[in-house]
């Protein structure tokens, strides 16, 4: 039963759920899909959008040391340049020149095959929650098919990256599990380039951001100049980003086209950053709870320091326990005052602010929270998806396939479900009620089916509640309706003013 992220088959049910109930389709669907992009359906849209619209209300309308800007996709070329994205923005690309497939080398990973110390051959794998497991098989397959006689070592795993030059045509291919075929590493910029304007030559090159981050340190000074902030401040932007990655993976976590919530926070060059930096890791796990994931899912990486860019005082990401293993979920930066300071430089433009105590100018240093809401949306379906046995009032048994979903970010609020669709005085209050709560609310009417059989679609749907106009509502006093609750089931009675409450409570 998919009822944890340590399930094998959790990421199968989560994609078929996804399209079966109007989550994410295949972009492109019906000419075979484009790999890397999706759509999102229905419901789909409703979650993303809810989980975008709490960290805006968050994240800027909740503090007072937050603003918000929307910068344009396509950005002066000159801006990937000063920010060192022409140059740098790159992963290691191998090809397998059998199968024409393509690898990202930092997630290719292979291992020598060591029998009583000696080198015997080597192993490879595509990166997964099992890498080390599945290298470790293939070596014992190793030695089985080769008869080899004497003791295994246990596989040392690495990367394709920390191939020596004389191991690279010995490693095996993933695809062929020959060896022979693999290239060496090369650099692969993985932004997309576009032309500007009527001529299509080096004179129009554009590019489609990478990140929205940049949007964000170029247009430092103008919110510092057209608002009344002061420091320590952020300045918060949502929006699209695209990179062309190698291979595109486990669903919508690593796609071309995606949605990004980034956050610069800026701070004085004298400030505590590291104490800034702790702060921020704690805000942003807490909101990752209050939309509904569990501690038990979540931790923390610390880069080591030897891995960081040079500018970089220290990055932790936050790691969420995906179907196919943990993986980073929110990166929390603290950058120095690099970008700024490259910005300043490229454009000849100063990127300073001047300090009243000091009377001194200085380019402000600055933490920056980066999130993917796609990783988020996949995080919070990993989280929420359960499936059980439930007993009817019948005593038969069935399984129930359930999203429990955090009433924030439910696509639907509440279902208003009339008991029968043939009995107008039902129908007629049921309308009613749903014209009201819909002038605030996303909520859906069904009256199809069974009552229970529309339980069980709001379930699979995530919505927290149902509301039930049934005959005691128009023949008793008081105008209760039956409130059913998605997670217990339980049922009890409610009047429309406590509705509304509950509504108001919960879902912002």
């Amino acid at each position: 039963m998919p009822d944890s992220a340590e399930s094998p088959n959790l990421m199968e049910a989560l994609v078929s759920l996804a399209k079966r109930r109007g989550f994410i389709y295949q972009s492109s669907e019906i000419y075979g899909g484009l790999n890397g992009f999706f759509d999102y359906g229905p419901l789909g849209v409703e979650l993303k959008r809810n989980i975008r619209d709490c960290w805006w209300r968050d994240m800027v309308h909740r503090r007072d040391d937050i603003v918000g800007i929307e910068t344009s996709i396509i950005m002066h070329p000159k801006v990937w340049e000063a920010s060192g994205h022409v140059a740098g923005f790159s992963d290691p690309l191998v090809d397998c020149k059998v199968s024409k497939q393509r690898y990202r080398a930092d997630q290719l990973f292979w291992s020598p095959v060591v029998v009583d110390g000696k080198v015997a051959g080597y192993v490879s794998a595509l990166e997964s929650e099992r890498t080390g497991a599945e290298l470790q098989e293939a070596a014992e397959s190793f030695k089985r098919k080769k008869a080899l006689q004497g003791a295994l070592a246990p596989v040392v795993v690495k990367d394709f990256t920390e191939a020596a030059e004389a191991e690279i045509p010995l490693i095996p291919s993933p695809a062929t599990g020959e060896p022979g075929s693999l290239t060496a590493p090369r650099a692969f910029n993985m932004m997309f380039q576009t032309n500007v304007g009527a001529m299509s030559d080096a004179s129009s090159v554009a590019y489609l951001r990478p990140e929205t981050a940049q949007g964000m340190f170029v247009d430092f000074k103008n919110v510092v100049d057209t608002t009344r902030v002061k420091l320590p401040f952020g300045i918060a932007q949502v929006g699209k980003s695209f990179r062309n990655e190698i291979t595109p993976r486990n669903f919508i976590f690593r796609s071309r086209e995606f949605e990004q919530m980034e956050m610069e926070y800026f701070i004085h060059e004298d400030a505590d950053w590291a104490k800034a930096h702790e702060e921020w890791i704690v805000w942003c796990e807490s909101w990752l709870k209050s939309i509904g994931l569990p501690d038990s899912h979540l931790s923390r990486y610390t880069h080591p320091k030897e891995k960081l860019a040079f500018y970089s005082r220290g990055t932790v990401d936050i790691m969420f326990k995906y179907p196919f293993g943990v993986q980073e979920l929110w990166g929390i930066a603290a950058r120095g005052n690099y970008d700024l300071t490259q910005h300043a430089n490229a454009s000849g433009k100063p990127q300073e602010i001047f300090d009243e105590t000091t009377k001194k100018k200085f380019v402000p240093h600055v933490i920056e929270p980066a999130v993917g809401t796609d990783r988020i949306f996949l995080a919070v379906l990993t989280a929420a998806y359960a499936e059980e046995d439930v007993t009817d009032e019948k005593g038969n048994t069935e399984k129930r396939t359930v999203l429990r979903l955090s009433p924030r970010i439910a696509p639907v609020k509440v279902a208003v479900l009339p008991l029968l669709k043939n009995k107008e005085q039902l129908t007629n209050r049921a309308k009613a009620l749903y014209a009201k709560l819909k002038r605030n609310y996303a909520v859906q009417y069904d009256d199809g089916g069974a009552i229970g059989k529309r339980y069980r679609r709001q379930d699979e749907a995530g919505t927290p509640w149902c509301v039930t106009i049934d005959f005691d509502t128009i023949e008793k006093p008081g105008d209760t309706f039956t409130l059913r609750e998605r997670d217990s089931m339980k049922q009890t009675r409610i009047t429309e003013a406590e509705l509304f409450a509950l509504l108001a409570e919960h879902v912002y």
